[in-house]
């Protein structure tokens, strides 16, 4: 707990420091970061019980584009936010359904499927709805205050930080950790694995949608090729084995690693998140089965944040 409180702490601070005239270049970055910690807790959450998604695009997108259509109603952000994280979360419940009896890797390409079907109805609404393919213009977050959305993208990250934490603390944490240990056995022993699942597609989409409105108020523009990319389902996936899965720090942790790392490729490397992602994941799979988290923790001789 105490690391995290830290973590918090210095991110609250930062956008309040002499950051001179490449400011809003570091406040962009510090911004992004956050998201990327939404989207990697968000899917670490689903993770923990036992299902390996690559829908977080499609949750991420959904999240943008809901955003974006309900901005065009007349709602305004602060109900248009939660409304179009909602709606994701309902939707994902469909998937959670589809997909209850499959796992491995069935499961996962029934979750990417899912992301392409939904980035082809995006794609093919009429232009008035939702932009077809050329994308939908999408108003500014907070007017454009940079250091407003990335004071928004922190408390969303501390809310999202929450939750984990309350996941990994209550009940749901004993149902996740006996569904990922054997689904079998645990329906045996009287959880309802079905609920269970389904709880956590809930939640993790729900988070991700959060993560795809910044986004979409951050850039003012989104399409579905960008917005539903593979990229989107696959960074989740990487940061959170970095940092260290089914723990709350870690992914943190691993986005803020990352993201540092791809900034500092950006110039050097054409497409070089592709770079880091695909060397850190082969990497942390072979050397670093714990993550990050792993290493802090040997360190510390053992610990929970």
């Amino acid at each position: 707990m105490v690391p995290l409180a830290i973590f918090f702490v210095l991110a609250l601070a930062f956008p309040f420091l002499p950051l001179g005239d490449r400011g809003a270049y570091l406040l962009q970055i510090g911004f992004f970061t956050l998201v990327a910690g939404i989207m990697a807790l968000s899917w670490d959450i689903l993770a923990r019980s036992g299902q390996v998604s690559l829908a977080h695009a499609a949750f991420y997108g959904m999240g943008a584009y809901g955003y974006a259509l309900l901005l065009k109603t007349g709602l305004a952000w602060p109900l248009a936010m939660p409304l179009a994280a909602l709606g994701t979360g309902m939707i994902s419940l469909i998937l959670g359904a589809v997909t209850m009896r499959l796992s491995g890797m069935y499961f996962a390409i029934a979750t990417l499927a899912f992301t392409e079907v939904v980035r082809t109805i995006i794609q093919n609404l009429p232009e008035d709805v939702a932009g077809g393919a050329n994308g939908l213009l999408v108003p500014a977050l907070l007017g454009g205050d940079s250091r407003g959305q990335y004071l928004l993208a922190l408390l969303l990250l501390a809310l999202t930080a929450g939750v984990s934490l309350a996941v990994r603390t209550g009940r749901l944490h004993h149902a996740f950790a006996a569904i990922r240990q054997g689904e079998e056995t645990a329906r045996v022993l009287g959880v309802s694995t079905v609920r269970y699942k389904l709880a956590a597609f809930f939640i993790s989409s729900f988070l991700a949608a959060l993560a795809g409105v910044l986004y979409a108020g951050k850039t003012f523009f989104i399409s579905p090729l960008d917005t539903f990319s593979l990229a989107n389902s696959i960074a989740p996936l990487t940061t959170s084995i970095f940092g260290g899965l089914y723990t709350t720090l870690g992914p943190i942790l691993g986005a803020t690693v990352l993201r540092i790392a791809e900034e500092a490729l950006h110039n050097v490397v054409k497409n070089g998140y592709l770079v880091v992602y695909g060397l850190v994941l082969m990497l942390s799979i072979l050397w670093l089965p714990r993550g990050l988290m792993g290493l802090l923790r040997r360190g510390r001789h053992g610990g929970d944040v």
